[in-house]
């Protein structure tokens, strides 16, 4: 599940899991009907308006052993507002449906460590990193330190830790275009400490975070790169 972001902005992070993954052994799949999660539906309050969306995503993902996406926010969609919206929907064959697909759907480094059973992926990558763990990761999925035992074991790469780095960055999917001075208030805290970390780069395991709080270091002209953490966990050169 590639997400909509990735799709259109960020395509290199799509690739860079499917890379990972057949490296690992998995065979993967992309079913080209998929569309929205409806996580921007949902969070804006639109929930009859996400049902066939969620329609769509149970018809695309059906059948698959496990459904990776490299985002937090989608997953915890998936696993936690599509039954919302089907139980809203009165429709039993959907509730059946999103029963059946949800607990299927993992963030990234969930499927690594606790479905594949690994934390040494074989990749390297000679950097100094800061992880920033996001808001839907952290909070809704729980993911806790999977993705820094991931980074940990990256060869070459020196992780350095992210003052506060449980405080959200404030983007927020449509709090940033609604709240844009909140937002932008706590992406300038989140990208002071950014800096202060003193890493090359920041890794996180949402795109729609990195591009906040990369567009707010550009701005800067910090010298510090935003970069997924498929990527990192792809390279091996």
């Amino acid at each position: 599940m590639v997400t909509c972001i990735n799709d259109a902005l960020y395509p290199e992070t799509g690739k860079a899991v499917v890379t990972l993954l057949r490296r690992l052994g998995v065979d993967v799949d992309f079913p080209a009907a998929q569309t929205c999660c409806a996580q921007p539906m949902v969070n804006t309050g639109y929930l009859d308006e996400a049902v066939p969306v969620v329609r769509a995503f149970v018809s695309a993902f059906e059948g698959y052993d496990a459904v990776v996406t490299p985002s937090g926010s989608c997953a915890g969609s998936a696993r936690h507002q599509h039954s919302l919206v089907a139980r809203r929907s009165g429709d039993a064959g959907l509730v059946a449906a999103v029963d059946e697909v949800s607990p299927r759907v993992h963030e990234l480094s969930e499927f690594l460590v606790d479905v594949l059973g690994v934390t040494d992926v074989g990749a390297y990558y000679p950097h100094t990193v800061t992880y920033h763990p996001t808001c839907h990761s952290l909070r809704m999925l729980g993911v806790g330190d999977r993705p820094r035992r991931l980074l940990e074991h990256v060869r070459g790469l020196t992780l350095v830790d992210l003052p506060a780095a449980d405080q959200c960055c404030g983007f927020g999917g449509t709090f940033a275009v609604k709240n844009a001075d909140t937002s932008i208030a706590m992406g300038a805290d989140k990208v002071r400490h950014v800096r202060d970390a003193g890493a090359e780069v920041l890794v996180a395991g949402d795109n729609s975070c990195l591009t906040h709080i990369g567009g707010l270091l550009s701005r800067q002209r910090a010298g510090v790169r935003p970069v997924h953490l498929a990527e990192i966990l792809a390279a091996t050169e």
